[in-house]
């Protein structure tokens, strides 16, 4: 979202940028930006050129006497540099680490200069609110959110891409009216809200309206604005995995809580999706959790146990599944899912054989096809070839099923 807008508008930030400066009297300025958003960086670098050539940056600005400079700074992608103190150090050309914070940015921030440090997002309203006036934004959006909000739209839905909405759309809205809903006729099943350290929010809270407040009362948070939608077919036990997986490789390691927390996070998820996990699983977890929120040093730590904080709130029983009964509900976690196909069903037309990287078919032309167990790497292949109008291959939860037809027959038998 901020990408977008350094793209397509960067002296909207340029202006709300120069504003928050005069307001504070400040006089220098930087703009951070990740190293993979090269157009973000010519673009912005284009713009300050143009507003130098015009006045409106550098010295004695516009005839006022006052002078402001805007310097671009390309960070190495650190995902924890997107925490203010982390981006600061960052700046200053050290490793992007966060500090505590008893003492504030306002008094003491880079280079131990009282520094004022705002999403790109909110410069970019900067000179809206200045032009129509404070109440005209406080006019939209909620009673604790105001003004509008962009969103990445992204995940299992028609539409994807950016959208800014005001601030009280529902949920619903956003997915099912503007985003077209769920593709193929699937079912929602839960939409992660605030990038990888929100939450997931189930379909019973889809008319929840968007707000920093509701958000966080649900177990998630605005954060950065990233809008997932999951389909039936998605196991929140693993994508709980997946995202304490991405924060444990983005953690700075500067603290304990984060660094060793999220690790044993990831390895004790990573056996639960694996059909491993075991009682008091989920317990630890908890405390885990529990550590990190209270101990970590920065936001990214703190926000860490979201991902599984709100899985575990909302779809505990899939957890309990994958621990006491060793399967999988969504028949998404390979360990705990084994392809089978209906020798009723089977037509022998070979198309899953041909497909199958690992040969794991038996069966030729005219014999009823077998997948052989021993062999499978439950890539989902044959599953995806079998035509529609035949439906012979199906996925089963649980151990993986029995031979349906004896080893000394394998060859002789044929579809009458």
């Amino acid at each position: 979202m901020d990408r977008s807008l350094l793209e397509g508008n960067p002296h909207s930030i340029l202006e709300g940028l120069t504003l928050g400066a005069y307001a504070i009297g400040s006089h220098e300025g930087y703009v951070y930006v990740r190293q993979e958003y090269p157009l973000a960086v010519e673009n912005l670098n284009t713009a300050i050129q143009k507003a130098e050539e015009y006045g409106f940056l550098g010295k004695n600005i516009l005839g006022s006497g006052f002078d402001f400079v805007v310097k671009v700074h390309k960070g190495a992608g650190a995902f924890v540099c997107g925490e203010s103190t982390a981006l600061m150090t960052a700046i200053e050309g050290r490793v992007g680490e966060p500090r505590p914070k008893y003492i504030r940015s306002n008094i003491k921030g880079l280079w131990e200069k009282p520094s004022v440090l705002n999403n790109v997002e909110t410069w970019a309203n900067v000179p809206l609110i200045i032009n129509k006036g404070a109440d005209w934004f406080a006019g939209i959006g909620t009673e604790g959110s105001k003004g509008t909000k962009i969103f990445s739209l992204v995940g299992k839905i028609v539409n994807t891409g950016l959208v800014e909405v005001p601030m009280g759309t529902s949920l619903r809205d956003i997915i099912f009216k503007i985003g077209g809903g769920i593709p193929g006729g699937r079912k929602f099943k839960a939409v992660q809200t605030g990038g990888p350290s929100g939450g997931c929010i189930p379909e019973d809270l889809l008319d929840l309206p968007v707000g920093f407040d509701e958000l966080t009362k649900a177990g998630s948070m605005m954060g950065s604005g990233g809008m997932i939608v999951m389909d039936e077919d998605t196991c929140m036990v693993d994508v709980a995995r997946y995202f304490i997986a991405f924060l444990t490789d983005e953690s700075c390691g500067k603290c304990v809580p984060c660094r060793e927390g999220l690790r044993q996070m990831l390895k004790i998820l990573t056996n639960i999706t694996k059909g491993q996990g075991k009682p008091g699983d989920i317990e630890l977890l908890e405390a885990l959790s529990e550590t990190a929120k209270e101990a970590a040093l920065c936001a990214l730590g703190k926000s860490a146990p979201n991902p599984f904080l709100s899985t575990l709130h909302y779809f505990r029983d899939e957890y309990e599944a994958h621990i006491n009964e060793k399967r999988c509900p969504a028949l998404s976690c390979k360990e705990l899912i084994s392809f089978y196909i209906d020798p009723s069903k089977c037509k022998a037309c070979m198309v899953c054989a041909r497909k199958c990287p690992a040969d794991a078919i038996i069966g030729g032309k005219n014999k009823v096809h077998i997948v052989d167990q021993t062999k499978c790497t439950k890539c989902g292949t044959c599953f995806e070839a079998c035509p529609p109008r035949f439906g012979a291959v199906t996925k089963l939860s649980g151990v993986p099923v029995p031979d349906p037809i004896p080893e000394e027959e394998r060859t002789i038998r044929k579809r009458k």
